[in-house]
């Protein structure tokens, strides 16, 4: 069975920003999902340049993809091009955290 962009995005709805504690999808943090047989390249982001746990949220959103069912290797690349905003977090979530 092939790997679907919505399996990747749901796996990567398991990764929370642990300042925000909301996942990457919800902020909209995700910005492209590629899906080439059993390989996944992501592009995200994060709320700031800035964070210290960088590297651990990288990798979280690399092992959340890896356990999808068919896909064998993942590349997540961190971008900040363009820059996230919270106008990338879904209306609903923006008004519920009062932004």
């Amino acid at each position: 069975m092939a790997v679907t962009e919505k399996e990747v995005r749901e796996a990567l709805k398991t990764v929370k920003d642990p300042e925000l504690d909301l996942n990457l999808v919800v902020l909209g943090l995700v910005y492209d999902i590629e899906v080439e047989g059993d390989h996944v390249h992501a592009r995200i982001s994060l709320t700031s340049p800035m964070c210290p746990v960088a590297d651990q949220i990288v990798q979280n959103a690399e092992d959340a993809i890896l356990g999808v069912e068919g896909v064998e290797s993942a590349e997540v690349q961190l971008t900040f091009d363009p820059p996230w905003t919270p106008e990338r977090i879904s209306p609903l979530i923006r008004s519920s955290l009062g932004l």
